[in-house]
């Protein structure tokens, strides 16, 4: 790569490392003349002085580079995951298009480029992620699971990077979210070596003194615990190359979090803890003896050490949703310790080494693993929640950490479920449908409620009714992600039903009366009954606990009142009214109401449908209770009141001056999600001596911000002004009242 001043003499010599440890890393995934077209969009990035660096200084070029070896070396994937990674920055700051990026590295780059664009917009503002833009991170992650991958690699990246960073602040809340999020969607997608990094960064940074207390103390037992396990693993040997198998044993230390992780969860100090370490033996065998020559190892090592039958754990019947295969077992071994061993495959190691990426090598078919069918779940439970961004992490996070347990339907086929999941959450895995009409089941043949939670192995026969629907008090049941939004939806659906056949049966009750529904006298009955929502009022003549014969003789009683002409000479008096002829092209016999500050006897006051101010065209509209409503002319309910209630109109003007009188106005302003935009917006209002800002609200999205903006300003010529000034700030799109 070409020497630039955009790096300095230590970045140099780290550019050239790490590019001669990507180009032998990447066997022969991205041919000569790809690579020298990504150096070339490379260097005209560079030398744009457009790429910017990190919160922590980094170098955007030496920063993807290191996520590019790790993606290569660490998780194995290939080709268009590491031009995606080298390129994206480049896409972002829009030094080259998307349709560049698909007819020079083709649609599978552009496809993985877009999401991590994506991602990094979420991250431009913060280090960390904010809950409320979580959603749309964990959306980005849903679309292609390359994305995932790139981001764990990414993240590992930044941790390893920052022990020296002067910004502890930022250092902090990425070492939060790595712990929260990173490390359990590593151990999620089988990545448990970049998950168990993660994790001690995490703690390295966040409790500093407990990360060094336990590994001073991990250094201090390095060579007994390396002596004891000679001693376990020599028999162990012996024995299994008396029996012909290819092998190679290796001792593992476990984490310091997973020490740390111990020491929390049973109260008890370092000196306590037993197995600190566990052996892995790693059989090379035929494809079609796998599973066989691994039990065999099984019954050599349990011949000789004492198993204990509580901690047998078999991934190679059902394996992890993940794709991980592996048999463990704890034994009793020399000292009375404890010690666990893992027997598996070089495949089934791979796996576990590298996860998803050595998972789509050996089977050659996406979705093998089950993962697919996580990444469906995330996807519908994010499309179709309707709680905060913080219920939506905490449901994701429950999803992550959870086990899964093993369920089988009574024709044998299996279904993986997250740990604490009930019959009724198995329902709704096997079909929808199944699951909105439950009733009940048979768990081992015996007969089980909704909400039994079920337990590893289990047989379930999912009971259905044709009249069941799904009901409120199901949520409090269910604990996955697919169930939950399921039962929304049918719940939203069955309401609508509802809704709908309530309003039809009134209104041919009505029509049967000889009586015409009429809206706005149906709202303010509605209003009367003390019912806050119209959906509400229907809700109770669906489910029978509101009469419908009694409405109807209620509303007929309001429509009553609504038409008698001697409750309208006593609302359109000539006191009460106060009308003036009106100056100019008037017709001489209209009326026309003149709204003036010094107008007195007459109740009146202006709509909040439209929020008329001192300088609009406007009409006055005679409420059922005697009192005027001002509207302005293009008001959007103007249209439907002309046409059902024209004889309730009163032409009205202004008159006078708006000295000392000022109107509350909201504004929609929509701009680029900037992050001076409404420091500029408010600064702009402060400063105009006739207008007061009453309340702010922002909502930011996919690079964009709505917000509304509530002022008090005393005319329509002013306020013309003031939005002219507004749409004059750098990034505001649109101004609207």
């Amino acid at each position: 790569m070409q020497e630039l001043p955009f790096f300095t003499p230590d970045e140099r010599l780290d550019l050239l490392s790490l590019y001669r440890k990507l180009l032998n890393s990447i066997d022969n995934s991205i041919d000569e003349e790809t690579i020298d077209k990504l150096k070339l969009h490379l260097t005209q990035a560079i030398q744009s002085n457009k790429l910017g660096r990190n919160n922590f200084n980094m170098n955007p070029i030496i920063r993807n580079l290191r996520t590019a070896v790790i993606v290569s070396k660490e998780i194995g994937m290939k080709g268009s995951c590491l031009i995606s990674i080298m390129l994206h920055e480049v896409v972002k700051y829009g030094l080259l298009s998307m349709e560049q990026v698909k007819t020079n590295y083709g649609e599978e780059v552009a496809t993985i480029i877009k999401g991590l664009v994506k991602t990094n917009k979420i991250y431009k503002k913060s280090a960390a992620v904010e809950s409320e833009n979580f959603r749309n991170l964990l959306l980005s992650f849903a679309e292609d699971m390359r994305v995932i991958l790139v981001m764990i690699a990414d993240r590992v990246n930044i941790m390893r990077n920052i022990r020296d960073t002067p910004n502890i602040e930022d250092r902090t809340q990425v070492a939060q979210e790595a712990a929260y999020l990173y490390a359990p969607l590593a151990h999620k997608l089988g990545l448990y070596s970049l998950k168990s990094e993660l994790e001690d960064l995490s703690l390295k940074y966040l409790d500093t003194k407990t990360y060094y207390d336990i590994r001073d103390k991990l250094n201090q037992t390095k060579a007994s615990r390396d002596r004891y396990i000679a001693s376990f693993i020599a028999p162990i040997k012996e024995n299994l190359e008396k029996a012909g198998f290819k092998f190679e044993i290796k001792g593992r230390t476990k984490s310091i979090h997973s020490i740390w992780n111990k020491i929390q969860r049973q109260e008890t100090p370092f000196e306590n803890i037993y197995d600190l370490f566990a052996i892995r033996i790693i059989l090379d065998s035929e494809p079609d003896k796998e599973k066989q020559e691994c039990w065999q190892v099984y019954s050599i090592v349990t011949d000789m050490y004492q198993p204990n039958p509580n901690r047998l754990r078999d991934w190679l019947s059902i394996p992890k949703s993940n794709g991980y295969e592996s048999l463990h077992i704890t034994v009793m071994g020399p000292e009375g310790r404890w010690v666990e061993v893992q027997i598996r495959t070089e495949r089934m190691d791979a796996i576990a080494e590298r996860g998803l990426a050595a998972h789509w090598r050996y089977k050659g078919v996406k979705g093998e693993s089950g993962l697919d069918d996580w990444l469906n779940s995330v996807r519908e439970a994010l499309e179709s929640q309707e709680s905060d961004s913080l219920e939506v992490m905490d449901q994701f996070k429950m999803d992550l950490y959870e086990d899964e347990v093993f369920v089988f339907t009574p024709k044998g086929d299996l279904f993986k479920l997250r740990k604490g999941s009930t019959v009724l959450d198995f329902a709704f895995q096997i079909h929808t449908n199944v699951g909105a009409q439950c009733v009940g089941a048979r768990v081992n043949g015996k007969h089980a409620q909704l909400k039994q939670v079920l337990k590893n192995g289990d047989q379930v026969e999912i009971i259905t009714s044709s009249t069941q629907t799904p009901k409120l008090d199901w949520l409090t049941i269910v604990t996955t992600s697919k169930a939950r939004s399921k039962i929304r939806q049918a719940l939203k659906e069955i309401e609508a039903k509802q809704y709908n056949y309530a309003k039809e049966t009134l209104e041919r009750k009505l029509k049967n009366r000889k009586l015409e529904y009429d809206e706005p006298v149906m709202n303010r009955l509605v209003r009367k009954s003390g019912f806050k929502t119209i959906t509400e009022f229907y809700q109770k003549i669906a489910d029978n606990t509101l009469d419908i014969n009694v409405v109807i003789e209620r509303y007929a009683e309001e429509l009553k009142r609504e038409n008698d002409p001697h409750a309208d000479i006593t609302y359109r008096s000539a006191e009460g009214y106060n009308l003036q002829k009106q100056i100019g092209s008037q017709q001489p016999d209209e009326d026309e109401l003149v709204i003036d500050k010094d107008l007195k006897g007459l109740d009146y006051s202006l709509a909040k449908c439209c929020n008329p101010i001192y300088g609009d065209k406007i009409f006055g509209f005679v409420s059922v209770y005697g009192g005027v409503k001002i509207h302005r002319m293009d008001c959007p309910n103007a249209k439907h009141m002309r046409k059902r209630f024209g004889y309730r109109f009163v032409k009205a003007r202004w008159a006078g001056k708006s000295v000392g009188k000022h109107y509350p106005i909201t504004l929609r302003v929509v701009g680029h999600d900037d992050i001076g935009i409404v420091t500029n917006i408010t600064s702009i209002i402060s400063k105009e001596e006739d207008a007061t800002l009453r309340s702010i609200r922002i909502d930011s999205n996919d690079g964009l911000f709505s917000g509304m903006i509530t002022i008090m300003i005393s005319n329509k010529s002013k306020l013309n002004a003031l939005i002219k000034k507004i749409e004059g700030v750098k990034g505001v799109k649109a101004v609207t009242r």
